[in-house]
Order: structure tokens, then C-alpha cells, then sequence
């Protein structure tokens, strides 16, 4: 990829969502009656920044944002899990509080970072192939329906492993539709911010990528 003004900026207000939005996500809060985690203020905001790297740099600059995000949170992941380990000092007398909101459970771990995966790629894909498909048209329509399916995954995945078997059966769907539709709001609500950026971005850069030759391997490093 050709050298660019803001794209790492980009990558680096992914991975602090990302990040924070693990971290935050501990407390449920009350919103309008409905029980979510708090980061759901926070995480959609890496559905709009993988669209906006997509839309503009294409799927291969987003894959390398969502692979560096996911070793970003991983870091952060290895660093608390050690600073809960390490002995503390005879007069910290907070040490049970800092475990409980900071420590996690490897089952919620692993869905977490299945889902974001899961989801963060089928975004990009998506979103990506409708460029093609509608030759750029219609942005509003492509950044909504790859975030639906997008945070739907997410949602669906997370919840399912976390909460199978923990969590009454009956329960199950109706926590992933609410954060489904919470999630998916957020991106129809931000739609004119996306343009904006969208717009300015493509004019500084220069670049409107369209992937037409593009490699879709999720795993693939480039």
C-alpha cells in the first residue's frame, strides 16, 4: 500500500476501541431498561473504522487493522493477567477489587476474541464485495448491511459461547438480538459521521480502493 497521512492514525483509534471496550466491558450497564455491557458505547466504533479502512484502503489494509487490533488486545490481555498475579505490596489494600474487575474467565476470553474476529472479517468482506457490486454507489447501504451482519455474528458467537449452558436456553436469543439491534443502531446513527470521514479521507489520500483482485484469506499477511 502506498504511503498514506492517516492510516495508522486509523489503526490506532481501532485498537484503543478495541482495548478499552474489553476492559469497560465488566460493568453492565442500564440502558432504557435493557441490561448491556457498557463497552457497547464504545465498540461500535471499531465496526465504523473497519468500514472506513475498508471502504477507502480496501480489505487487505483492514485485515492488517483487525490482526493488529487483535494482537493489540491480546497484549493487554497477557498484561493484566500478570499485574493480578504479581504479589501486591503489604499496604495496597485493593488488591480483591483489582482481580474482580479485571480478571476474566478463559471461556469469556475466548469468545470474546472469536466473535470480534468472526464478526470484524465478515464486516470487511462484505462491505468490500458490495463496493464492487454497486461500483461504489450507495455507501449508506453497504456500511449498514455489513455491520448488521457483522455485529450479528459478533453477538451471536460471543454470547453462545460464553453463555451456553450458564444462562437459561430461553435467554440466549434474546440477549444476542439486543445487542444485535443496540449494535446496529449505533451504525445507522453514525451514518453521516461515516460519510464525512469517509469523504475527507479519500480526497487527502488519493485513494479509493476497490478490490478486484484482492486476496480474501483472513489470515493471510501482506
Amino acid at each position: 500500500m502506498q504511503t498514506t497521512k492517516y492510516y495508522h492514525v486509523i489503526i490506532a483509534l481501532f485498537s484503543v476501541c478495541l482495548v478499552v471496550s474489553n476492559i469497560i466491558a465488566v460493568k453492565i450497564g442500564s440502558f432504557l431498561g435493557y441490561f448491556l455491557p457498557v463497552a457497547v458505547i464504545l465498540f461500535p466504533f471499531t465496526y465504523i473504522l473497519g468500514d472506513v479502512l475498508t471502504e477507502v484502503y480496501g480489505y487487505a489494509a483492514a485485515r492488517r487493522a483487525i490482526w493488529t487490533g487483535f494482537f493489540c488486545n491480546l497484549v493487554a490481555v497477557i498484561a493484566i493477567w500478570l499485574s493480578i498475579k504479581i504479589v501486591p505490596a503489604p499496604f495496597f489494600a485493593n488488591q480483591p477489587a483489582f482481580a474482580a474487575i479485571l480478571g476474566f474467565t478463559p471461556r469469556l476470553l475466548v469468545a470474546s476474541f472469536l466473535a470480534y474476529l468472526v464478526g470484524q472479517f465478515a464486516n470487511s468482506y462484505i462491505l468490500s464485495k458490495l463496493k464492487i457490486r454497486t461500483q461504489g454507489k450507495h455507501l449508506w447501504a453497504r456500511t449498514v448491511g455489513s455491520t448488521v451482519v457483522g455485529e450479528g455474528l459478533d453477538s451471536l458467537v460471543f454470547i453462545v459461547l460464553a453463555f451456553s449452558g450458564v444462562l437459561p436456553s430461553v435467554a440466549i436469543p434474546t440477549l444476542v438480538l439486543t445487542q444485535w439491534i443496540f449494535k446496529s443502531a449505533f451504525e445507522v446513527v453514525a451514518t453521516p459521521f461515516t460519510y464525512i470521514v469517509v469523504n475527507y479521507l479519500k480526497q487527502a489520500e488519493g485513494l479509493d480502493v476497490y478490490d478486484h483482485q484482492t486476496n480474501f484469506n483472513p489470515v493471510k499477511i501482506n
